[in-house]
């Protein structure tokens, strides 16, 4: 693991406009740089890139992010890998630390089989192209399907000869354990203190990870011996797991990000074949249905899916199965069948890209609309079947998460079978709530031990995030008088989210900022700087606020338990400053011409010189506990943080230098002691509005003394209400 230390290194020296440059071509606009979005097809420049804060972002599709996050996603790299890619370009000596023996044992076993199938690849490469029996058998074979020789090189293709034990023999020699080889799925125990090879006799196509690193084979055989298996793969090990892996996406992963949209075959020849044709967003889940780590996987990517299966009865059977898990996951999702007696391998040999393309743009149909028409062509004038039929497009409907899409293709549904739209909407919302109960019986087996509940009979169906219109709204925090928590009480929901979201805008942008001074009384007053995130937290604490959302509570819990290492960084960067503040002095000093200077005005010369140094000097150290925060948030290794932290700081326009060169125009830094306090008092305003709204409510059921109780709540909250809106210049009028 790398210490915080050498992260917080390569997060400080990583220029964005450097290494965004070395991917995309910038030119200055202002402050900031553009050029044409990596991330999709981008006609016109959108993609903005800001040096002062170390981010970029694009105003089209909404990627971007820090120096780490856009190697992240340009590279698909993981979150290591990409501090590594940056030290390594930087320059940057990589301190990890010590690992735990459970960490040591685990990462070695990891990193062993890695090594190993790497040389397990380049074992196959060499029997490939340098022996007799492989250039005969499987390079034959491999020119027979048309695989040119950079393709060949490109997925990285071999063979294993039929020697029992070739490789077995060669692993052994070069220092591999059996254990090893086994557990990897090179080699099978022999049960007599040998072993013998998994794929013999067959040529070998290496499954590689998104980061490019090979995790299993697949080995097919040349035989006509129908008894044999024609494809063997390797087993799961602890560094593969089939559910996860998807063939090609790493050789497709580039283009996948650049068209915005991928292909989705069946067998590895295929996606070789529509790689070589020029299609190289062509990706295979392996000859099965797509997990959900998979479509997960390939969101990743793109929101733009079509899949492709043969034209024949058993192609539109597969293009039913497993769809469904593309759409829950709010992917777009086209089905192509290609002609009867074809195959993307087949169709893309025989015809040329441009024709391929075209038989594409003509054919692919989207999936609902797709399975509408084929379930309704074949339920004919049954009532029955036509009933069935609607229902499985409904349920394929309810696991889409957006409502608006839901209803488009309730419509189109309820337009193609003839029946109301009513009808469909029912039954979609009958199987989103089947899913929904389904979901809380499992949660609630898991944590009662399994033993609660069981499955409900005939609802095997796709479970979608449970929409709005299903979850119960949050119980809000409380502020101001104590209240009464009786079960009875009614709970009003009052959307928080624009004053949660304008604070923990400011505490990413200027939680290290010194913000107040703390006067603490003792034998002798002392005096402290407070920060804007301590400012912050001292206030919420005082009236027992937090955070409703909880991205915004985890990234202020972050802000916060990074104040340590922030105090013990900044006298390190304020002396480095100095130091280079003094040398530059000198040097300026240095350069005074004597010449028609006095002793005066020499000295005058010197002093305007440090004072200047000096001024730079504090507008370096106060954009570094300004940036602080900024670049570790949107560098942090959790995503959903980085994401966030990034949306948050991201600005498109900046005032030009014509606005600010003849006008000192006020910057949200220069009024952080009105904006902070402004932020915090419509905050605790919206709370005490949510307050009265649940009293108000309550009052409307509730009798005896429990009206006078809520009476004198209400009362106290219109107090409270007065008081804020002084503070933050409104006029309120409470009702009498």
């Amino acid at each position: 693991m790398i210490d915080n230390a050498t992260v917080g290194l390569i997060i400080e020296s990583a220029d964005i406009v450097d290494v965004v440059s070395d991917f995309v071509t910038l030119r200055r606009r202002g402050t900031n740089y553009v050029g044409l979005c990596p991330f999709h097809n981008d006609r016109t420049p959108s993609f903005y890139v800001s040096k002062s804060k170390g981010i970029c972002k694009c105003f089209s599709c909404g990627e971007g992010g820090s120096a780490v996050n856009f190697i992240m996603k340009h590279e698909q790299l993981s979150y290591h890998d990409a501090l590594i890619y940056l030290a390594n370009k930087y320059h940057i000596e990589v301190n990890e630390r010590e690992l735990t023996d459970e960490e040591k044992e685990r990462q070695t076993a990891r990193d062993a089989m890695f090594m190993l199938n790497e040389w397990a690849c380049k074992y196959f490469e060499g029997q490939l192209h340098d022996t007799t029996e492989g250039k005969e058998v499987g390079l034959a074979y491999f020119n027979e399907r048309g695989f040119s020789e950079t393709t060949i090189k490109n997925f990285r293709l071999g063979y294993s000869p039929e020697d029992r034990s070739a490789l077995y023999k060669a692993a052994i020699a070069q220092g591999f354990n059996r254990k090893l080889l086994f557990d990897a799925g090179l080699c099978v125990d022999d049960n007599r203190g040998g072993g013998y090879d998994r794929y013999r006799g067959r040529v070998i196509f290496p499954i590689f990870n998104v980061s490019g690193k090979i995790v299993a084979f697949g080995g097919r055989t040349l035989k006509k011996d129908k008894t044999v298996a024609k494809y063997v793969n390797s087993p799961e090990s602890i560094i593969y797991s089939k559910r996860k892996e998807i063939y090609g996406l790493f050789q497709a992963k580039r283009e996948i990000a650049v068209k915005g949209k991928c292909y989705i075959v069946e067998g590895y020849a295929d996606v070789i074949s529509m790689h070589q044709s020029g299609f190289c967003n062509v990706i295979a889940a392996s000859g099965t249905a797509l997990t959900e780590e998979q479509v997960h996987m390939i969101h990743r990517f793109t929101e733009n899916v079509t899949e492709m299966f043969d034209g024949d009865a058993a192609g539109i059977k597969a293009a039913f199965k497993g769809v469904d898990k593309v759409l829950a996951e709010g992917l777009n999702a086209k089905i192509l069948l290609l002609p009867t007696d074809e195959d993307p391998d087949s169709y893309s040999r025989t015809h040329s890209a441009s024709e391929v393309q075209q038989f594409i743009d003509e054919n692919e149909r989207d999936f609902i609309e797709f399975k509408t028409t084929v379930m309704l062509k074949d339920c004919g004038r049954d009532p029955v079947k036509r009933a069935q039929a609607i229902e499985s497009v409904a349920r394929s409907i309810s696991v889409i998460p957006s409502e608006v899409t839901r209803a488009v293709y309730a419509k189109e549904c309820s337009d193609l079978f003839g029946i109301g739209e009513g009808v469909v909407l029912r039954s979609i919302a009958k199987y989103i709530k089947q899913a929904r109960d389904e979901r809380l019986k499992k949660d609630k087996r898991k944590t009662s031990g399994g033993n609660e509940g069981a499955n409900v009979a005939g609802t095997d169906v796709q479970q979608p995030p449970v929409g709005p219109d299903y979850d119960a709204p949050p119980v809000p925090p409380e502020i101001g008088p104590e209240q009464d928590n009786r079960a009875s009480q009614p709970v009003v929901t009052f959307d928080l989210h624009p004053q949660e979201e304008a604070m923990i805008k400011y505490i990413v942008k200027y939680g290290m900022c010194n913000f107040c001074i703390a006067f603490y009384e003792g034998q002798e007053m002392t005096t402290q700087n407070v920060t804007v995130a301590e400012y912050v937290s001292s206030e919420l604490n005082i009236d027992n606020i937090s955070f409703t959302n909880p991205d915004f509570a985890h990234i202020f819990e972050i802000a916060m338990g990074m104040l340590p290492a922030f105090y013990a960084d900044m006298p390190v960067f304020v002396q480095q400053v100095e130091q280079e503040g003094n040398a530059q002095c000198e040097e300026l000093v240095r350069q005074i011409d004597p010449i028609g200077h006095t002793i005066d005005s020499l000295k005058q010369e010197e002093d305007r010189i440090r004072a200047q140094v000096a001024a730079n000097n504090v507008v370096k150290v106060n954009e570094y506990r300004m940036r602080y925060l900024e670049k570790r948030l949107c560098s942090h290794p959790d995503d959903r943080v980085r994401e966030i932290a990034g949306d948050l700081v991201s600005e498109r326009y900046v005032l030009s230098k014509i606005h600010t060169e003849y006008a000192t125009i006020p910057t949200e830094f220069d009024r952080l002691e009105i904006l902070i306090p402004g932020a915090l008092n419509n905050w605790k305003n919206a709370l005490i509005d949510q307050r009265i709204k649940q009293v108000q409510a309550e009052l409307e059921t509730a009798t005896g003394d429990r009206v006078f109780e809520l009476l004198r709540q209400q009362s106290e909250l219109f107090e409270l209400r007065k008081q804020i809106a002084k503070l933050i210049g409104d006029r309120v009028v409470n009702p009498i």
